[in-house]
């Protein structure tokens, strides 16, 4: 269902109506789900965050400008809601840090759920190295299609440095796809 098509059921769910948010849901679930999916690797904080993004699009619906394309906006959200994620589990890893600093206690880092994940293809897997800042930019690029003014938007930073994110994340993809003895050329 395109975007054209949700603006009637975006319309009925901003007046409360639940039977169209669940149509909404339906319609844009499976996309914010591998967004999520892409940018973040442990399945229970993948749903969070997806649960996440539904409860704070249902709070903000009055923000929701018709005007612009709902997707985007909703795109909008859930990369906030992941670098909100990412920044309060950077913090939950300093303070069990500087707690087994002061027990000595020598805690497992590796996660298991983290390691026995797989990709299917093996793009994605190297797009999975990149840093969060390049990958977050070569997923909003190439999976959702949207142009680096558009990414710019999305991330509220200048398109200078989106232009560059972007170049230094296809350099990388290069050398890594290289490195595995792939032959295809990533442009």
């Amino acid at each position: 269902m395109n975007d054209k098509e949700l603006l009637p059921w975006l319309e009925k769910a901003t007046l409360g109506d639940e039977s169209a948010f669940q149509l909404v849901y339906q319609a844009t679930h499976q996309d914010v789900y591998r967004t999520v999916g892409f940018l973040v690797y442990k399945k229970q904080d993948i749903e969070d965050i997806v649960n996440e993004v539904y409860m704070r699009m249902w709070r903000s619906f009055h923000k929701y400008d018709p005007n612009r394309p709902f997707r985007f906006w909703l795109h909008g959200i859930t990369i906030r809601l992941v670098q909100d994620w990412k920044r309060k589990a950077w913090r939950r890893i300093r303070l069990l840090e500087r707690n087994r600093q002061m027990t000595c206690e020598q805690f497992d880092w590796t996660d298991k759920a983290i390691l026995q994940f797989e990709m299917q293809h093996e793009l994605f897997s190297i797009v999975r190295q990149l840093s969060y800042k390049l990958r977050v930019v070569v997923i909003l690029r190439y999976f959702h299609d949207y142009a680096l003014e558009e990414i710019a938007d999305i991330l509220q930073i200048p398109v200078g440095t989106v232009k560059s994110r972007h170049h230094l994340a296809l350099k990388e993809l290069r050398k890594r796809f290289e490195m595995t003895g792939g032959k295809a050329y990533v442009n």
